[in-house]
């Protein structure tokens, strides 16, 4: 029997889905962007060209179409597709995907391809079970992530996988997109719409390479100045006023236990160490922004100091430390300023990792077994009553020269090596001197012996 209400229905169901998902392409040749993978001798149009496409994961940040990229290779493909979200999966759907993809491809040859997006919220013993079927080609897996798969994914599944990086939309495929929605049937093609150049150009670059939060804010663009869609003609205007007033503040992509976490601290130290403040600033910025605990950025910036500007600069390891003791007192957000003086004179400050490099190189010839013993002149009072043939400790202080002969290790090693950079520069004239001294007085003693 016909249902005389479904039409209306499917127009109330239509009339509420999002712009963007309205307007998600219906094949390849649709997708804007993405042309290191679909251009001419891209790997992923290769694949699709030659029909063979096995297990793939599509890493890259929200609203850069991983989905609709899985949706359309199947659908390109001829495959039956199984979508699902790995953080609400279990085991026993898994294995049920995997029985019926079986019996596919044994009825009749039809591939199953499974989407699962969120992957990297897999468990590994989930990710396990997929293991042998994408390794004997039963089921050709497609897992979308924003996190990096070398890491957030099973390394035996990434290995039987290949991982295409999906990358955000270019300002200018973002405003093709925008004037695309503007004019398609699917979009505002039969309203009333007029955009200024400067209130899309606007959106598109507020919507850094995300294509959904680029339409989203579009979408609230029209609709705000033409609800329903039309009124006898008359053109709603979208001027920049309104466009900037219909794209929200972003949110930071920040993951505090994930790829957000480890990669915006590695480029804060970077930048510091490559001698960036404005770099330094920035990440430091959005670490906060993010949440991030101070004290965990207060810590890295000690770190620093002592691994990566030492004697250069022997004050930064002062700076760091009160930056530290600060960042426990005050807190947030006024430590903001506190972290930031101390990300400054890291990144301004004279580089050198003699001290760091001294310590491991030290470090690496214990560990090998190259100890020394200690030398007889060294060893405490106490004992030398126990080691008559020992010769007395002189103190540098009774030396003329404040050095004194007294060789502390007993073999020549080198270990601290300084820089040519900052106070580490002064340094190393003396520090030759010194060493010349002790080398002079072992020879003699060579020569007292012989």
């Amino acid at each position: 029997m016909q249902d005389l209400w479904e039409d209306g229905r499917d127009r109330h169901r239509r009339a509420a889905e999002p712009l963007a998902h309205r307007l998600r392409p219906e094949s390849i040749d649709e997708v804007l962007g993405q042309e290191h993978l679909l251009g001419e001798g891209g790997l992923l149009q290769r694949m699709l060209d030659a029909e063979i496409v096995g297990s793939l994961l599509l890493h890259g940040p929200p609203g850069t179409g991983k989905t609709t990229l899985a949706l359309l290779i199947a659908e390109r493909l001829g495959a039956h597709l199984e979508r699902e979200n790995a953080a609400q999966v279990g085991v026993p759907r898994i294995r049920e995907i995997l029985a019926a993809a079986d019996r596919r491809l044994g009825d009749d040859g039809r591939r199953t391809i499974l989407f699962l997006d969120e992957i990297h919220r897999f468990s590994r013993s989930q990710q396990d079970v997929l293991l042998a079927s994408v390794e004997r080609g039963g089921i050709a897996l497609i897992g979308a992530t924003t996190e990096n798969p070398w890491y957030a994914v099973n390394a035996a599944l990434t290995s039987r996988s290949t991982v295409l990086d999906v990358r955000p939309l270019d300002e200018d495929a973002v405003m093709e997109l925008l004037q695309r929605a503007l004019v398609h049937p699917r979009g505002f093609g039969g309203w009333s719409v007029d955009a200024n150049p400067d209130a899309i150009q606007h959106i598109a670059r507020a919507s850094e390479g995300d294509a959904r939060r680029a339409l989203n804010a579009l979408e609230v663009a029209v609709r705000s100045v033409q609800p329903e869609g039309g009124d006898g003609g008359r053109p709603a205007h979208v001027d920049l006023p309104v466009a900037e007033a219909s794209i929200g503040r972003p949110a930071v992509v920040y993951d505090r236990s994930g790829d957000g976490h480890y990669d915006t601290i590695s480029a804060f130290i970077k930048s510091m160490r490559g001698s960036d403040p404005d770099a330094a600033i920035y990440w430091l910025a959005k670490m906060l922004e993010a949440g991030e605990d101070p004290r965990f950025i207060a810590r890295r910036i000690a770190i620093l100091a002592s691994e990566d500007i030492g004697q250069a600069d022997p004050t930064a390891i002062t700076v760091a430390d009160a930056a530290w003791n600060l960042v426990e007192k005050i807190g947030m957000p006024e430590a903001q300023l506190t972290l930031a003086q101390a990300a400054i004179h890291m990144a301004l400050a004279p580089k050198s990792n003699a001290t760091a490099t001294a310590i491991w190189s030290a470090m690496k010839e214990v560990r090998e077994g190259r100890t020394q013993a200690v030398p007889l002149e060294l060893i405490s009072g106490m004992k030398q009553g126990r080691a008559p043939e020992a010769p007395p400790y002189r103190s540098p202080h009774e030396a003329e020269d404040g050095i004194g002969t007294t060789r502390y290790l007993g073999v020549d090693r080198t270990f601290y090596v300084p820089s040519d950079q900052g106070l580490e520069a002064d340094q190393r004239d003396r520090l030759e001197r010194l060493r010349r001294r002790r080398r002079d007085a072992g020879s003699d003693a060579v020569e007292e012996e012989s």
